[in-house]
C-alpha cells in the first residue's frame, strides 16, 4: 500500500514532511493524575529533560500536554493549564529542534503555547470544545491535529453507540475538517485523528485501527495514539496497568505503521522507533491485491 506524501507548512518558515516513513511523536504528560506515568512528568524541569531525552531517542516531534482528558476526567481551568505547559514549551523550544505540539483544546491556552514556540495544536475536541481555536491556529499559521471524539471527559463512554463505526468517525471528522477551513486554517495544515479510545468501546477502536487504511480518504495525513490505553486490556488483560502496556502498545504502533499512518503517539519512543523502523521496511515489499 502506498502512503501519500505531505508536506505541512509550520511557522516561521519550518515544514514537516510525511509519508516517507512512519513519525514518532513522544507524550509529555505535564499532569499530576496521567494514567499512563502517574504525574512523574507534573515537574517542568524533569518534563523538559524527558523531552530532550526522547528528542535523542528517536522522536520526530513532540506532544506536550498539561490537562489529563483521559475518559472520566474532569476538566481543569485555563489559568492552571497555562501554567504547567507554558514553561515546558518554552524549555522545549531552546533546547530541541523538532517541531512541539500543544496538545489542548483552549484557545487562550494555544495562543501562548504558540507565541513560546510551539507550532501544531493537537485537538482532542475536533474543534467541538472552543470554537475560538480555530481562528488562533490560522493566525499563527500553525498545524492542527482534528481527533475525533464525542461529549466531553465525563460523558463519552455514553455516546460510544455506532452502527458503523468507521463510517460514522469519517463523517464527524469531515465536519471538523469543515470547522477548521472555515475558521480559516488552510487544508494542507490539517491532520486527523481516529481519537481510539476516545466515546468508543474497545471493539470500536479495533475496528478503527484495522480499518485505519480508510481514513486516507479525507485526504489528509493521519496520526494514531494508541499508546498504553485501556482499549489495549481487553486483549492482555484488564489487570495490567497503564505503565506495562508497552509491548500491547507495540503491536498497535506496528498495526498503524502498516495501516497508513503518517505519525504514532507514543510514551516509550526508544521502543516504538524500532517498531516503526521494521514496520517501514515490512511496508516497501507490500503487494497490492
Amino acid at each position: 500500500m502506498t502512503r501519500r506524501r505531505f508536506t505541512i507548512p509550520l511557522p516561521h518558515g519550518t515544514s514537516l514532511v510525511l509519508g516517507e516513513r512512519t513519525l514518532v511523536m513522544g507524550i509529555i504528560n505535564v499532569t499530576p493524575d496521567s494514567f499512563s506515568d502517574g504525574g512523574v512528568l507534573l515537574d517542568t524541569g524533569r518534563a523538559i529533560e524527558a523531552g530532550v531525552r526522547m528528542v535523542e531517542e528517536g522522536a520526530d516531534l513532540l506532544d506536550v500536554g498539561g490537562e489529563s482528558t483521559r475518559p472520566g476526567a474532569q476538566p481543569l481551568g485555563e489559568g492552571e493549564e497555562r501554567r504547567r505547559v507554558l514553561p515546558v514549551v518554552e524549555g522545549l523550544a531552546t533546547r530541541v529542534t523538532v517541531p512541539i505540539s500543544i496538545d489542548t483544546y483552549k484557545a487562550g491556552v494555544a495562543d501562548a503555547a504558540l507565541a513560546a514556540g510551539a507550532s501544531i495544536v493537537n485537538d482532542v475536541s475536533g474543534l467541538r470544545y472552543e470554537p475560538a481555536l480555530g481562528p488562533v491556529v490560522a493566525r499563527h499559521g500553525a498545524a492542527i491535529v482534528l481527533m475525533h471524539t464525542r461529549g466531553r471527559s465525563r460523558e463519552m463512554h455514553s455516546q460510544a453507540s455506532y452502527h458503523d463505526v468507521v463510517d460514522e468517525v469519517l463523517d464527524e471528522l469531515r465536519e471538523s475538517i469543515a470547522f477548521a477551513t472555515g475558521a480559516g486554517i488552510a487544508k494542507g495544515r490539517i491532520l486527523i485523528d481516529p481519537g481510539l479510545g476516545f466515546a468508543k468501546e474497545a471493539a470500536h477502536s479495533y475496528e478503527a485501527l484495522a480499518r485505519l487504511v480508510e481514513f486516507s480518504d479525507l485526504g489528509h495525513p493521519i496520526l494514531v495514539g494508541a499508546s498504553r490505553k485501556s482499549f489495549l486490556s481487553r486483549a492482555v488483560g484488564v489487570s495490567v496497568p497503564a505503565i506495562e502496556r508497552d509491548w500491547a502498545t507495540a503491536a498497535a504502533v506496528a498495526a498503524a505503521a502498516l495501516g497508513g499512518a503518517h505519525i504514532v503517539r507514543v510514551h516509550a519512543v526508544a521502543p516504538m522507533v524500532q517498531v516503526v523502523r521494521v514496520s517501514d521496511e515490512i511496508r516497501k515489499y507490500h503487494r497490492a491485491d
